[in-house]
């Protein structure tokens, strides 16, 4: 039996016994309410410092009743594990990528993964603020999942070791993506060989060769270190990676009322600096990959971006059938697009 399947079924009582513990006996529980914050990037990007920033306010609004413990870089569970262990109530609070939502049935969540559905953070916020990100969020609850709020990480570059000006220049390559039937589509549809792959491995199948590029936002590009072994980045923003932050929902409901509201109050003020911090941080870390002198950057012109988006539109038909045409269209309405 594996670790992952061992802990599945030792968790699954102590889990719901937790959860169905009466308020009374969490109000007035002599020990603070320990809740485990897991999430699989390095401690010094958006998503990073957002977590931080939630333990900090978190733990002086509620006067200690609450302890948030954060794990950063897998360091508890990778990218594949860590929903379960959310649902099974071994962590109580994850930020995954939004690609994650689509394996667990909830395939809405993948309309972030359609290639220039966002043109820039204005546009995107209408959603991820409004009431079509707050819909998306209600469609977890059926799964267990109670969402908080939308975190922005950023845009994504391309890179590769031969230089990336056409989407002709990605033919054949084989990129990492996350597991995103959008994103396989994606890469499909500029002749790659997608190759769903977990964050915590990319550095070393990069260094070895066992893919030949990736998409990432600058933040995950330069703390990962992927910029050591690729040797061109091309600044494509082709697509959205942000998260959700998301945590066990009867976990989350046996709370007291009092303290829920105080974690709320966190989050709201944590979300907002993390959004705040996103933009800022990629750019410093753009900076960061070119004083390496390690990786050649390459900014697209207006026609080569136009080009980009040409190849990459029909994606978002040819997905119709597994995001939802609706969804679809509430994004477009929503936007502008």
């Amino acid at each position: 039996m594996s670790k992952f399947s061992q802990l599945r079924r030792t968790l699954i009582g102590s889990a719901l016994s937790l959860a169905l513990a009466p308020l009374s006996t969490l109000a007035v529980a002599a020990e603070p309410i320990v809740i485990k914050f897991s999430h699989v990037v390095a401690q010094d990007t958006p998503k990073g410092k957002g977590a931080d920033k939630f333990k900090e306010l978190a733990e002086k609004y509620t006067n200690g009743a609450v302890r948030i413990e954060v794990y950063p870089n897998s360091t508890l569970y990778k990218d594949k594990e860590e929903v379960e262990a959310l649902q099974l109530g071994a962590v109580q609070m994850l930020a995954p990528s939004l690609s994650k939502f689509g394996p667990l049935g909830v395939r809405e969540f993948e309309v972030f993964d359609l290639p220039y559905i966002f043109d820039g953070y204005e546009a995107l916020h209408k959603v991820t603020k409004g009431a079509v990100g707050q819909q998306l969020l209600d469609k977890l609850e059926p799964r267990g999942i109670k969402g908080l709020a939308y975190w922005d990480n950023g845009f994504k570059a391309l890179s590769a070791n031969t230089p990336i000006r056409a989407p002709a220049d990605l033919r054949g390559k084989k990129l990492r993506i996350q597991s995103s039937k959008v994103l396989e589509e994606q890469m499909r549809e500029v002749k790659a060989l997608p190759q769903v792959m977990a964050f915590s491995e990319v550095y070393q199948a990069l260094q070895t060769g066992v893919v030949d590029g990736t998409e990432n936002t600058l933040s995950n590009y330069f703390t990962q270190k992927v910029h050591e072994v690729q040797k061109h980045l091309a600044l494509t923003d082709h697509g959205y990676i942000g998260y959700a932050v998301i945590t066990n929902k009867r976990f989350w409901d046996g709370l007291p009322a009092d303290v829920r509201g105080q974690l709320e109050k966190a989050m709201d003020e944590a979300t907002d600096y993390a959004n705040q911090i996103a933009k800022e941080e990629n750019d410093q870390m753009l900076e960061a990959v070119r004083a390496s002198g390690r990786t050649e950057i390459h900014a697209l012109s207006d026609a080569e971006r136009a080009a980009f988006i040409k190849a990459l539109l029909p994606v978002h038909k040819k997905m119709e059938s597994r995001v939802g045409a609706t969804t679809i269209k509430s994004i477009y309405e929503a936007t502008g697009f």
